[in-house]
């Protein structure tokens, strides 16, 4: 199943998207969830009853819904750095032997559709294209046989890093960090509407149209199930968590010269049989007016 969270000018609901429609299912036999985490809690066949009851009634164009964030409440947003060979190179690092890894906080985070914003301290924001995993089963010392099934879907993650910020540690936490940087969505799809480990999907990143990275989900250096079974050796994973698998050459920092987004740029971010996750950029300031006057 392919799910939306979005807004349709009064509330904030859940959706089934079938092609251009979209079917809300909050409300429906019963469910009364807003959010991915509450399908997730669902036992599946009665989220399956509410999915076609959803089905059953006249549907909305998805071009008219505001996508929101799936989810309300954010658990932990793992990522992962250098997870591609050619953008380790662009990079000037060594290839890794165990991936790179930081914390997203959830301030973060912003649905697509939602400006991202250019912080005023900084002329250095690039894009970054990313695979993203939603947990749906937790657990601890997870075998990489069984990791998939931990899996409940897919999403696409525009990591957005300000790469001066991000360079003046070696953590890269301030940089991957500032307020609505990291666009998220807007389509979830069930670990079963892609491949095993949504391995060989084409993945790109287009900036006002130019194509900036075009790269294979197969090109990752740790797949999804290996990604979980080493994350879960130190940590564990609950549902609701994400994990982005880090994104693949062609970024801005990297060109010659560099290219790095400013106002009036328009990004969009795609996977593959997931969705397209397009972001206009503002300036922090012009994002704060507008806020005031709201």
């Amino acid at each position: 199943m392919r799910f939306m969270v979005a807004r349709d000018g009064q509330d904030t609901a859940l959706y089934v998207v079938d092609g251009e429609n979209a079917h809300r299912v909050t409300g429906q036999n019963g469910f009364q969830g807003t959010d991915l985490a509450a399908v997730i809690a669902t036992d599946n066949s009665r989220m399956v009853a509410a999915v076609d009851a959803a089905r059953a009634q006249s549907p909305v164009l998805v071009s008219s819904l505001v996508p929101a964030l799936p989810l309300n409440r954010f658990g932990k947003i793992l990522c992962l750095g250098l997870n591609y060979v050619d953008h380790v190179k662009e990079g000037g690092y060594e290839i890794p032997t165990y991936p790179a890894m930081f914390i997203r906080v959830p301030s973060s985070m912003m649905a697509a559709g939602a400006p991202m914003i250019k912080p005023d301290c900084s002329d250095r924001l690039d894009y970054e294209v990313e695979l993203m995993i939603v947990i749906g089963k937790g657990g601890r010392h997870i075998g990489e046989q069984s990791a998939l099934d931990h899996v409940f879907g897919y999403t696409v993650f525009n990591d957005g890093s300000v790469r001066d910020y991000q360079r003046k540690t070696h953590q890269w936490t301030p940089g991957k960090n500032f307020d609505d940087t990291g666009a998220l969505g807007p389509i979830v799809v069930t670990a079963d509407e892609v491949p095993n480990g949504a391995a060989g999907l084409k993945i790109q990143s287009r900036l006002n149209g130019n194509v900036m990275q075009d790269s294979n989900t197969s090109d990752m250096m740790w797949p999804v199930a290996k990604t979980i079974a080493t994350v879960s050796e130190f940590m564990t994973l609950e549902e609701g968590d994400l994990i982005a698998m880090g994104t693949p050459p062609g970024v801005g920092h990297a060109r010659t010269p560099p290219v790095f987004m400013f106002p009036g740029d328009v990004v969009e971010v795609e996977i593959e049989n997931i969705c397209v996750c397009r972001s206009p950029i503002v300036s922090e300031k012009d994002a704060a007016k507008g806020e005031a006057a709201a």
